[in-house]
């Protein structure tokens, strides 16, 4: 639901980061395979039992444990659980788990004009297979999910092409995030969740609360096929961005909570110079002229988990 659109003063160009876990916590949660390099066999082998017992090879801090009869790895604490938040919703509507799924077509990047984008990945703008590897994604809108945090699991490791003559590219999509400004007065009219245990699940995780996107502090990262995103409840977010050849697509499996009321399941922002709707509702609408935040897009075709600096 379109809650306000806010003005952007300036332009402003923002480069992508790699996907990792500690510098996305600020938002919320990467899923991934924390040692890609183990594979089950060898930590049943070390271990004293081959069934639901620790190895000395597993990696610690992840709940890790050697699982079905030693064919399997099961990482019981990959990320912090999902939230249900909808106690504290002002319509007292219930909410119910929901597992759905987002066909996403690659977006279309702008060209950058000629000589800008040094130092990201070689000579600018001027390389032949710019459209593809690299460019400009604007940014319309924001959106959040106040009551209900929100994951984000590709179901392939390469796009899907629109036609059998088209090759497979690895899966890549942008996530892009922004903090939560302190509240205005004008913001208490949009509901949000309090900080504290309001899903009882003993967790005093800090909540971002009522407060507008600070447009001046969004950041873009670049995730692969092997990485699965959850954002934080309340995290401003734009509707997800997947990346590849004209006419490829990405299948996310999505997992949140919502209670079918607008504004309480989805609260979204309008950038002045972008288009209105996200997730659910369509990108229609017409575009303006005015400021705008564009994400350099640059290095795209590696493979990895993210953990290289583009």
């Amino acid at each position: 639901m379109l809650i306000r659109t806010l003005p952007l003063p300036t332009p402003l160009t923002i480069p992508t980061e790699p996907l990792t876990p500690s510098a996305f916590a600020p938002f919320g949660s990467v899923l991934t395979n924390p040692a890609p390099e183990l594979h089950p066999s060898a930590a049943a082998a070390s271990s004293s039992s081959s069934y639901s017992s620790s190895s000395s090879l597993l990696p610690q801090g992840f709940g890790a444990v050697s699982a079905n009869q030693g064919t399997a790895i099961q990482y019981r604490g990959l990320a912090p659980p999902l939230r249900d938040l909808y106690a504290q919703a002002p319509s007292g509507r219930r909410a119910s788990p929901r597992t759905t799924m987002f066909v996403c077509g690659a977006r279309e990047l702008e060209p950058e004009p000629d000589g800008e984008g040094e130092g990201e990945g070689g000579n600018g703008g001027r390389s032949k297979s710019r459209s593809r590897s690299r460019g400009l994604f604007t940014v319309h809108v924001l959106e959040r999910h106040p009551f209900t945090t929100q994951t984000f699991v590709p179901l392939s490791s390469s796009s899907s092409p629109s036609s059998s003559s088209s090759p497979p590219a690895p899966v890549q999509y942008l996530v892009v995030v922004a903090p939560t400004l302190p509240p205005s007065s004008a913001d208490t009219a949009f509901p949000a969740p309090e900080d504290g245990d309001g899903d009882g699940d003993g967790s005093r995780q800090k909540l971002p609360g009522r407060g507008m996107p600070d447009l001046r502090r969004v950041r873009a990262f670049l995730a692969t096929g092997s990485q699965a995103v959850t954002y934080g409840a309340g995290t401003w977010h734009a509707p997800m961005a997947a990346l590849g050849p004209p006419g490829s697509a990405v299948e996310f499996v999505v997992v949140q909570f919502a209670n079918d009321e607008p504004v309480e399941d989805c609260q979204e922002v309008a950038l002045e110079g972008g288009k209105g709707g996200g997730e659910g509702e369509g990108e229609g609408g017409q575009e303006d002229s005015g400021s705008k935040i564009k994400v350099r897009v640059a290095g795209q075709g590696r493979r990895g988990h993210g953990a290289s600096k583009l």
